[in-house]
């Protein structure tokens, strides 16, 4: 019998919730998910839910999250419903003593958007979880305790946004990148090809990290994903780059 592939790790940029009307960003998406290996399961950290310690949301078809106003009703209508993320939720137990479980929540935005596209059939589960820390040393390890599951058919997925300042989205279009979206995007993407946990650590004194993180937990996620990555010698690729919005970044990460 052929053994597990070892799942790459990704950091994917969900941009909005209008993602889902982007056709070209969506088959971007779905192509990449039928690039590589069909997961038993997915593991995505949001940068949507920040908590002090490693929190799981439901495996239960809980509403979803909808963590964003003044859109159209039908934003507010979407599902998306995978199959309970049971065995997942059990192997979480034993890699991460000490997490803890917030039964009734659903997926936020920045789950099921970017699931939706690459997997929109909803047939594999899907299980959230919360970032622990924005302090990138901290989820770096978090990333190291979650780097098993790589193994044994599991998708990590680290979701957010590397360039992100909801203050400076256009609306227009064509609207160029400004000077500081761009000097950050070609920052990080040199920091995630080096793999290197330690520049990433300083990223506040990146070039033009002032407006491209106001806030750091769309960041944040990425720390996660290059941390179940380090044990392992394996390239780096972007499968989707440029921009959105003007300055919202949709650079994704693959991992392996």
């Amino acid at each position: 019998m052929d053994a597990t592939p070892r799942m790459p790790c990704l950091f994917v940029s969900h941009g909005t919730p209008l993602l889902l009307d982007d056709k070209r960003w969506v088959g971007e998406l779905r192509a990449w998910a039928e690039a590589i290996p069909r997961p038993t399961s997915v593991l995505v950290i949001s940068a949507h839910w920040v908590e002090t310690k490693v929190m799981l949301g439901s495996i239960w078809r809980s509403p979803l999250v909808h963590d964003f106003k003044g859109f159209p009703k039908r934003y507010y209508e979407t599902t998306y419903n995978p199959p309970a993320a049971r065995p997942l939720n059990e192997r979480l137990g034993t890699l991460l003593p000490d997490l803890d479980h917030t039964p009734s929540r659903g997926f936020d935005s920045a789950t099921y958007v970017p699931m939706a596209a690459m997997y929109p059939a909803a047939e594999i589960p899907v299980l959230e979880m919360s970032l622990s820390s924005l302090e990138v040393p901290a989820l770096v390890e978090l990333g190291r305790k979650l780097a098993p599951l790589r193994d044994e058919g599991v998708l990590i997925v680290a979701s957010g946004v590397l360039v992100h300042n909801d203050k400076a989205l256009s609306f227009r279009a064509g609207e160029p990148p400004p000077p500081w979206a761009k000097d950050f995007d070609a920052w990080i993407t040199q920091v995630l090809q080096k793999r290197d946990a330690a520049a990433l650590a300083g990223f506040r004194k990146a070039p033009g990290a002032r407006m491209a993180h106001p806030t750091a937990e769309h960041l944040l996620p990425v720390a996660v994903a290059l941390g179940a990555s380090l044990e392992h010698d394996e390239p780096v690729r972007f499968p989707i780059t440029g921009f959105a919005y003007g300055s919202l970044s949709r650079r994704s990460v693959q991992f392996g």
